[in-house]
């Protein structure tokens, strides 16, 4: 599959049918004068003045949000069919910001121009490839304010946490405030538990799979920042042979069993169908991990803060904890 926009289809839909504190805001604390930052692309961003009116990837916005830094709209899986806040979204009120688009492909460049935007920034899964920023449209977006591109891949959730942190800090959040500097140390010690978790349970091996109608997609661990890190911290992964693309393997539903697990973690994205539309592919149902009761979220597009990435590293640990061996 050539290309991020292959990629991306991929990745942000899995086979969906319908996918097409004390921290400061941005203004209180905020350095005067001119405002850079160099992004993982290597590009730096600049304006005169701290960026207030500010454009994310709900992802990214969410990440923000949890330093004290609020934008104005936001684009991506934002709002759910049923009116409710995305998992994507975390804390954000999403009443309370612009949806420039909330599926693949869809953002409202008009709508963005009107904003009078002064920055836009998304994460970034291949080298260059704005996430959520459509191919066909990225001229006449990015003509209109700075950018800023943040690793999702090739790097780890502590890694990713620091950029966004050092974003956050740059745009004038408080990054040592009580709220920031307890998560930190609550996402330490659960990075702790999961290392002691995973060397008690070194025969427990972990799938990372996404369900779509049609397919199941088998992940490669370290091509994920989330994964990655999970695997240095000791995690034992399937590992697929990979497409082109190199990020995961397709099976077919009567090939699902390819490969043996004792606990599969799955995609919690909204586009991508959850275990319990699963229950009529008996192929499923016939898995180990799924017989022993053995299947868990896996949230896979993590808000790179400390305060929603801690639960990530707990859930897993408290998962291969009470884990046995299935397959």
């Amino acid at each position: 599959m050539g290309g991020a926009v292959g990629l991306g289809a991929v990745l942000a839909a899995c086979g969906d049918s319908d996918s097409k504190d004390s921290a400061a805001t941005g203004s209180k604390s905020a350095p005067a004068g001119p405002w850079k930052f160099k992004d993982d692309r290597g590009q730096t961003a600049e304006a005169k003045s701290v960026p207030k009116n500010i454009v994310a990837f709900t992802g990214v916005a969410a990440a923000l949000h949890d330093y004290g830094v609020e934008v104005k709209a936001v684009f991506g899986p934002t709002r759910t069919k049923d009116g409710k806040a995305d998992v994507q979204a975390g804390d954000l009120d999403i009443s309370k910001v612009e949806i420039l688009g909330n599926v693949w492909g869809e953002f409202n460049v008009e709508k963005y121009a009107e904003l009078g935007p002064e920055l836009l920034v998304t994460a970034m899964w291949e080298k260059d490839a704005l996430w959520y920023v459509p191919d066909q449209s990225k001229d006449k977006i990015l003509k209109l304010a700075p950018s800023v591109a943040l690793w999702a891949a090739q790097t780890t959730i502590p890694k990713a946490i620091q950029r966004h942190e050092d974003l956050a800090a740059s745009l004038g959040a408080d990054v040592r405030s009580a709220k920031v500097t307890a998560a930190k140390a609550r996402f330490e010690k659960a990075a702790a538990r999961l290392r002691a978790a995973a060397k008690s349970k070194p025969d427990i091996k972990v799938m990372v799979g996404s369900a779509s109608q049609d397919l199941f997609y088998v992940s490669l661990a370290k091509t994920s920042a989330d994964t990655l890190y999970f695997q240095e911290l000791g995690v034992k992964f399937v590992e697929p042979k990979v497409n082109k693309a190199g990020f995961f393997e397709e099976l077919s539903w009567e090939n699902v069993g390819k490969y043996e697990a004792d606990i599969i973690m799955m995609d919690n994205r909204s586009s991508a169908l959850q275990p319990d539309a699963l229950a009529s592919k008996p192929t499923w149902t016939q898995l180990p991990a799924v017989k022993a009761g053995q299947v868990v979220p896996r949230t896979t597009e993590p808000i790179y803060s400390y305060d929603k990435c801690a639960p990530i590293l707990e859930d897993l640990a408290k998962a291969i904890e009470n884990a046995k061996k299935a397959a």
